[in-house]
């Protein structure tokens, strides 16, 4: 019999589909993987920003996660918005238990319309207790001048990513979309390798943006599910997240930050 390639996303619902489970979902499948969800937080969001969260139990939680893994079990983890320090430990306790440790953390704090995702004390929870069990973080440059309390200048983001690498023992992705430049050069702290690598990126003018942290974290994580390297799944993400923004530059989705084309190999 055949076998899918089964990832999971632990993150929160967005109501307008561009972002969260959702994004993580489409991704997936464009991807090529089986995805299934444990959800965090149910948001009130569309384009425009959020307006309201409504936090899921942590009972609920802990019975969804678990509800995937005794029975279908998983091939890669996608973390995304975790809001409180009971979500977090719940999380660490679950991924320890079973141990999972292919797993992909976006450390979603800050939305695209600069709205908080996340409560002050359970940055503190992510760093100490999620962060050293997971394989790559991938955060902005807002996130990554949180986890860092410093500011980060377009020529320091490669000793960004080494230091948080070393201060929260895992590998990193620090992402340049917010710097200013014609180009976007992310940058990757390989810790498995001891070995950082660029990627480069001409960048895109597009209003639709939303999401896409979710959608290049899941994308990598799909990658991983195949089998595929650090350094692989890391430019495959990037390049499939380059191409769905490129391919959804030209709809006009709500009023605000519209989504990436997730399928746009397929229509």
């Amino acid at each position: 019999m055949k076998q899918y390639r089964r990832a999971l996303t632990i993150a929160g619902s967005d109501s307008g589909g561009g972002a969260g489970i959702q994004a993580d979902l489409k991704t997936f499948a464009a991807c090529g993987c089986f995805g299934m969800s444990a959800i965090t937080a149910i948001t009130a969001q569309n384009t425009c920003g959020v307006t309201a969260i409504h936090p899921v139990p942590i009972e609920m939680l802990a019975a969804q996660i678990r509800a995937v893994l005794d029975d279908i079990g998983v091939d890669v983890v996608k973390i995304g918005m975790l809001h409180s320090t009971e979500v977090i430990d719940v999380v660490a306790e679950l991924l320890h238990e079973y141990k999972v440790t292919n797993v992909v953390l976006d450390p979603v704090m800050v939305a695209t319309s600069g709205d908080p995702l996340i409560k002050e004390d359970a940055i503190i929870a992510m760093q100490e207790r999620l962060f050293p069990l997971v394989r790559l973080i991938t955060p902005n440059v807002p996130e990554a001048e949180i986890l860092l309390a410093e500011k980060i200048e377009a020529g320091s983001l490669v000793q960004s990513a080494q230091l948080m690498a070393e201060r929260f023992s895992t590998s990193v992705l620090a992402k340049a979309g917010h710097l200013l430049g014609d180009q976007v050069v992310d940058v990757l702290y390989d810790s498995e390798n001891d070995v950082c690598r660029e990627y480069t990126n001409e960048r895109l003018e597009t209003k639709n943006s939303h999401g896409t942290g979710c959608t290049l974290s899941s994308a990598i994580a799909a990658h991983l599910a195949t089998g595929m390297s650090l350094n692989e799944s890391v430019a495959g993400g990037i390049d499939y997240v380059h191409a769905a923004l490129q391919a959804g530059a030209g709809y006009r989705v709500g009023h605000g930050h519209g989504p990436v084309h997730h399928f746009f190999k397929y229509w």
